[in-house]
């Protein structure tokens, strides 16, 4: 199925969207976007313009009733994620979703029990996972290149707190920093080890000026043979974007970690070495995926199970900061 393209419909104009996801997909051989829709059809019209999007819809439902549209990419807000893919899965469409995949561990499983029912396929839009250097990094590790794995240690912040109306200080749509980007450390380490965390422990400032969500935390997460994640997450900091693992013998640096530049450095008896990569746009490699998963039954790359797991543990983490407290796994 060389010739055949996975046909996307997109579900609302998201900056995330335009700037990122729909460019990644229109890189792709194998996908082509063929529709947007907003719930206001001249926001829809103009998205579709600018950038060269055939179809535009004044509504989700009229998207979805789309035969021509094979999947859609889901950017909504978080509270939005589980009735749009059922929907859309009812519909009929294979579905990427923005994470986090969910509110938390049983609305995913509703979600994922909706898409086996209807033969349609759930990925959750982590598109750093998508990069080949995390395959050489896991690689490279078990082949005891740095050593025993001691600890893996992340940080992902930025500051949007003077962006007034950001849907990610609404507390009841998932906000806060800990979904946003504190997801992105906890899914590498998961990434990394190939196991799920036994327990974690978060710590976070709530701003009251944001309606209270999780401006900024810091955690640590449990996993086995003593190994731990400490990671800290903001939407009101300085900007960093890092990661490394500790071993025995070596560290692996990425820095950047998640968005950006994929090269990265390991560092052994006082001696670096970069190995660089080349950067093929990662938003293009998860489109890709998509895309053999669609058209050629390849596997998912990443099961629902782990999909599942993944938001457990990132709800985990709001949770202990919440309550103060040590949340067993």
């Amino acid at each position: 199925m060389v010739d055949q393209k996975v046909r996307w419909g997109i579900l609302s104009t998201a900056s995330i969207g335009k700037r990122s996801v729909i460019p990644g997909i229109q890189e792709s051989d194998r996908n082509e976007v063929v529709a947007v829709a907003s719930r206001n059809l001249e926001k829809a019209q103009k998205f579709a313009e600018e950038l060269g999007i055939a179809k535009a819809y004044g509504s989700y439902e009229d998207l979805l009733s789309d035969p021509d549209i094979d999947a859609v990419y889901i950017p909504l807000p978080n509270h939005l994620h589980k009735p749009w893919t059922i929907k859309a899965a009812e519909a009929g469409k294979h579905i990427l979703c923005e994470k986090p995949i969910a509110l938390d561990e049983n609305e995913a499983a509703e979600m994922v029990e909706a898409c086996e029912k209807a033969g349609v396929i759930l990925v959750e839009a982590y598109m750093h996972r998508h990069q080949p250097r995390f395959a050489d990094i896991r690689s490279r590790i078990k082949n005891g290149e740095i050593g025993d794995i001691r600890g893996i240690h992340g940080v992902f912040t930025f500051d949007s707190s003077g962006s007034h109306g950001n849907i990610r200080f609404t507390k009841e749509w998932g906000g806060g920093s800990i979904y946003d980007v504190g997801c992105y450390p906890i899914s590498t380490a998961r990434l990394i080890l190939d196991e799920e965390p036994s327990a974690v422990t978060a710590h976070a400032f709530f701003s009251p000026e944001h309606g209270d969500v999780d401006m900024m935390a810091s955690g640590l997460m449990e996993f086995s043979n003593g190994v731990a994640l400490t990671f800290d997450c903001a939407m009101w900091a300085a900007g960093r974007n890092e990661l490394e693992i500790l071993g025995s013998k070596g560290r692996i640096i990425l820095n950047p970690a998640f968005l950006g530049d994929q090269s990265y450095t390991i560092v052994k008896n006082g001696v670096s070495e970069t190995i660089p990569d080349e950067n093929v746009n990662p938003y293009k490699l998860q489109a890709d995926d998509f895309a053999d998963c669609v058209l050629d039954g390849k596997p998912l790359k990443f099961s629902y199970d782990n999909l599942i797991n993944g938001i457990k543990a990132v709800k985990a983490a709001l949770d202990s900061a919440e309550k103060r407290e040590r949340i067993v796994l």
